[in-house]
């Protein structure tokens, strides 16, 4: 892997003004990390723990290393191009395909739909360690996470300012609670507790192979590690991108990656995987396990952080998203609608918020993350094929540069564990399929009054969306 000299980034113009360049390796680092922590290992460790056994931590190290490939091929786009956009712009200008750069816009979207939805169950099901309350039935589980999509959904109405220095602090948090159950881990085991036994232990159904348990769970597994994608929209907001870029964002899932392996493996050292895999609360049974007189209301409270934090972020760009495409006409006009006062998109976070109320009550943690992991697996794999076709063109600065074996491995992998092959649960292609069909049929409406209707042609450019939020 070569890096090549830092190059200033190309000058702003004058239609397209260049960002305040706020954030130095220290904010980048974080910004990273906590991208990629939340949802995922709070609350899919033990549905992970289910599908392969004691060896929880095989799956969560086989993501990372496709993800650590699939990150190479977004290393060198985003130092080739460094400006906001990710995976649309990079489709955009290797394909040219409008209806293939709404395709993969809408299963971003949809991606952030799943994931807000998975995060909303797993608040829910830790509310209630918090009050020290053991819900006798699931629907009231499925009432407190719809009330908590409401609840977000209000937020988003009200509008949020993001800002670096929020995503530092709850960063933080939620690292904080996984270094909990980690230091918990290692004292326990240093003081001859748990079951180190167990690491090297396979779930194999009759029939199955251990491998075939491992590639299941890694499908499950990979949504842990998405995220790292997100940074690239920091591009424009960061001092000498295609410098610190590359180091940074390495650096960013070697240290997830270690914390995760590590988490898994103080999970099953102090907990079984069958008593895991049992409800949406894992690392808090883990606690509650290694150390009994730990306060586990504290450790609740950091979980509902982490994974509401995860739930905001992801209708916020979600809802974002398609505002942007309902004003670069390819979704219908409604969807652009704002706020008067508020300037924010009301009428996408209504629908976002709908969609979501569908996934809560249809799917449950495992289906959701699971499909949350397929969805950005297809997007991983149309990148990695973007970075080789853009080869062709050639920019004046120097940028990063991965090996064509990396971009052409993570491929490969991204389409496995995407594909039946993995073991994938057919609840995610069904649930996924459903979406993108609801994206087609919009698509489809939009192209059919633009043509007949208003007498206008579509002309996507996926470097006017902005998931950050354009109308806050």
């Amino acid at each position: 892997m070569s890096e090549s000299a830092s190059a200033s980034a190309p000058t702003a113009t004058e239609d397209r003004p260049e960002l305040k360049r706020v954030m130095g390796p220290g904010l980048l680092l974080l910004f990273v990390v906590g991208d990629i922590l939340g949802t995922g290992v709070y609350a899919l460790t033990g549905k992970v723990a289910g599908e392969v056994g004691g060896a929880v931590w095989l799956p969560f190290l086989c993501a990372f290393i496709v993800a650590l490939l699939t990150a190479t091929s977004y290393l060198e786009l985003v130092t080739k191009y460094p400006k906001a956009g990710g995976a649309a712009v990079y489709t955009h200008k290797a394909f040219g395909i409008h209806f293939l750069t709404f395709l993969l816009t809408f299963a971003v979207m949809c991606s952030g739909l799943t994931s807000a939805s998975s995060a909303s169950k797993a608040f829910a099901a830790n509310f209630f360690s918090a009050l020290k309350i053991d819900p006798e039935r699931g629907s009231v589980l499925m009432i407190t996470s719809l009330a908590f999509m409401a609840l977000i959904a209000i937020v988003n109405l009200r509008g949020v300012g993001e800002s670096v220095k929020a995503n530092v602090v709850l960063t933080l948090i939620e690292l904080t609670g996984l270094l909990i159950v980690i230091a918990i881990g290692v004292w326990a085991l240093a003081h001859g507790d748990g079951d180190t036994a167990r690491l090297t232990e396979f779930n194999t159904p009759e029939g199955d192979s251990a491998f075939g348990a491992v590639t299941a769970a890694t499908a499950l597994a990979f949504f842990a590690m998405v995220g790292f994608e997100d940074s690239v929209n920091m591009a424009e907001e960061t001092k000498d991108p295609v410098k610190i870029f590359p180091k940074i964002m390495l650096i960013g899932l070697c240290v997830t990656g270690l914390i995760y392996v590590m988490v898994a493996i103080s999970a099953v050292a102090l907990v079984s995987p069958e008593e895991l895999n049992k409800g949406a609360t894992p690392l808090l049974k883990v606690v509650q396990a290694g150390a009994p007189d730990f306060p586990l209301q504290i450790f609740a409270w950091i979980t509902m952080f982490a994974v509401a934090n995860s739930a905001l972020i992801n209708m916020l760009m979600a809802s974002r998203l398609l505002y942007g495409m309902s004003h670069e006409k390819v979704l219908p006009g409604p969807l652009g609608r704002v706020l008067h006062r508020r300037r924010t998109p009301w009428v996408a976070i209504i629908f976002t918020t709908l969609l979501a109320f569908l996934l809560i009550g249809y799917a449950d943690l495992a289906a959701l993350g699971g499909t949350t992991a397929f969805l950005l697996l297809c997007v991983f794999a149309i990148v990695n094929v973007a970075v080789l076709v853009l080869r062709r063109d050639r920019v004046e600065h120097k940028h990063f540069h991965a090996p064509t074996a990396l971009p052409v491995l993570g491929l490969v992998l991204c389409v496995y564990l995407a594909s039946p092959l993995s073991g994938r649960a057919k609840q995610d292609y069904k649930i996924a399929g459903w979406l993108m069909v609801i994206g087609v049929v919009l698509w489809g409406i939009t192209w059919l009054l633009n043509k007949y209707v208003f007498n206008r042609k579509a002309d996507f450019d996926p470097t006017h969306l902005d998931p950050r939020g354009p109308v806050n």
